[in-house]
């Protein structure tokens, strides 16, 4: 069999304490034809070194590094342009793979799948002590997330891997959409073939918002209602259930303002799972 290239981009800003055991999941993948393309966003701890040393090592590593910091869509889009593959896996510096056969598994379906332009999996989130929050498989068949995916990103964005060419008919990740740009991504390549999840558990999340002054999260949800509301707009003759996803906005945005939300957190998990098809 003739494998094609999987390009690995991994955009990184002061991420040395974690960056090493994210690139150690890439090369532990039982799937080898891979490139591992590391984009330095202007960090200035010790993450050059380290990706320095490491490219030196190794000739699959291709680093390109950024003097000053243009934030993360600006850098995923570098990445992805210089990239050879067939196929684009994305992967946070602080995240790390956990399913060895991840990218053999998500290369076999979509070269048996030829309908589909992007395909993801399942999540295990923990802290930054390592001890797990929560673990979720997202909705899985096209028809599933096309009901769901205007209301909800149901794609965990180290989990995905998508198809180059089908990126290059959108626009990219958008800057406007702030880090709304990957949902608005899946949302424009969905109208170019079908959507899929894996039911398999495929990245170790880091989730340290609540460890961000203001909770970067909820800033960001309230400063960007009015894309998110566009966003939606652009996309409801594709997908279903506009009229619930604008409602699920400003939920969202209600939502942001409430303090002292771990009492009701599992709560509003077993509500996003009923909405959204989580299991």
């Amino acid at each position: 069999m003739n494998y094609p290239l999987v390009s690995v981009v991994l955009p990184t800003y002061n991420r040395g304490k974690y960056i090493e055991k994210a690139i150690e999941s890439v090369w532990r993948q039982t799937y080898k034809n891979i490139e591992l393309i590391i984009v330095n966003d202007g960090s200035f701890d010790n993450t050059q070194e380290l990706i320095s040393k490491l490219s030196q090592e190794n000739p699959k590593i291709i680093v390109l590094t950024n003097e000053k910091s243009s934030g993360m869509v600006n850098a995923l889009n570098r990445g992805i342009k210089v990239a050879r593959g067939k196929y684009i896996a994305r992967l946070d510096d602080d995240d790390v793979w956990l399913d060895d056969k991840k990218i053999e598994k998500q290369v076999d379906f979509l070269e048996n799948n030829k309908e589909y332009v992007l395909v993801g999996g399942g999540v295990i989130k923990v802290n930054d002590q390592g001890k797990e929050i929560v673990r979720y498989i997202l909705p899985e068949k096209d028809k599933d997330i096309r009901k769901t995916i205007l209301s909800n990103n149901v794609f965990i964005h180290s989990s995905v891997m998508f198809l180059k060419g089908t990126f290059k008919k959108t626009e990219g990740y958008r800057e406007d959409f702030g880090f709304f740009a990957d949902w608005e991504l899946w949302l424009h390549m969905g109208k170019y073939g079908k959507l899929y999840n894996i039911p398999s558990f495929f990245v170790c999340y880091l989730d340290n918002e609540d460890k961000k002054i203001g909770n970067s999260h909820d800033i960001q949800i309230r400063r960007k209602l009015k894309e998110n509301i566009k966003m939606k707009k652009n996309y409801k003759n594709y997908y279903t259930g506009y009229q619930r996803a604008i409602l699920f906005s400003f939920l969202s945005y209600i939502y942001s303002f409430i303090p002292f939300r771990k009492p009701i957190s599992k709560i509003v998990f077993r509500i996003k799972k009923k909405f959204y098809g989580f299991s």
